[in-house]
């Protein structure tokens, strides 16, 4: 007769309030979305009518795959279904993680590194328009310094969508270049 070894089971708590804690909402303004977010500069100039929902979805994608392909994680929302035919192991996620940080890369070489540099502050450091502005013009007055900087980042988001429709474009045309059916041939 063997003696089988079990060990306790811990319930994992699913926490289900997304709020930011009271400390961290006095810092900083939240969107009404779930999760809350910070109000953030692209939001700030989808509201001033600065640039288009495509604009900021451009912003929003590239921030995904830039957060994907750097710290290797994936923000789901809240009614997200999971795909239950694909489970990846570690080498087909780190393949994964690697074709979103090309994409991170391609938008750098197509826009240069100070492009790169105004995405990274307006989405992954969350940064206000006056703060860049003060990082990028230090000896001109602030009010025309950040009138500067919104509308670089302005054309930026919309280069970006651009970009994103270009390339969806190419990468549309060529499937349809592979997969013609041998009946049209």
């Amino acid at each position: 007769m063997t003696k089988t070894l079990t060990r306790p089971r811990h319930q994992i708590v699913q926490v289900l309030d997304n709020r930011p804690t009271p400390e961290r909402a006095g810092k900083s303004v939240f969107t009404r979305g779930n999760p809350p977010r910070v109000l953030t500069t692209v939001q700030s100039l989808l509201n001033a009518g600065d640039i288009t929902q495509d604009d900021a979805n451009a912003g929003e994608r590239w921030y995904r795959d830039y957060v994907f392909g750097k710290f290797g994680y994936v923000e789901y929302a809240p009614d997200y279904v999971k795909d239950a035919t694909i489970k990846h192991d570690p080498v087909s996620w780190q393949v994964v993680r690697a074709k979103a940080w090309g994409r991170v890369l391609d938008v750098k070489r197509a826009y240069g590194v100070g492009a790169e540099l105004r995405l990274r502050m307006m989405l992954v450091d969350e940064m206000s328009f006056t703060k860049m502005a003060k990082e990028f013009f230090p000896h001109m007055s602030l009010p025309t310094a950040r009138t500067k900087i919104s509308g670089q980042s302005a054309m930026l988001l919309e280069q970006l969508a651009a970009f994103y429709r270009n390339k969806d474009g190419v990468r549309c045309a060529t499937k349809q270049e592979v997969l013609v059916p041998c009946a049209q041939v």
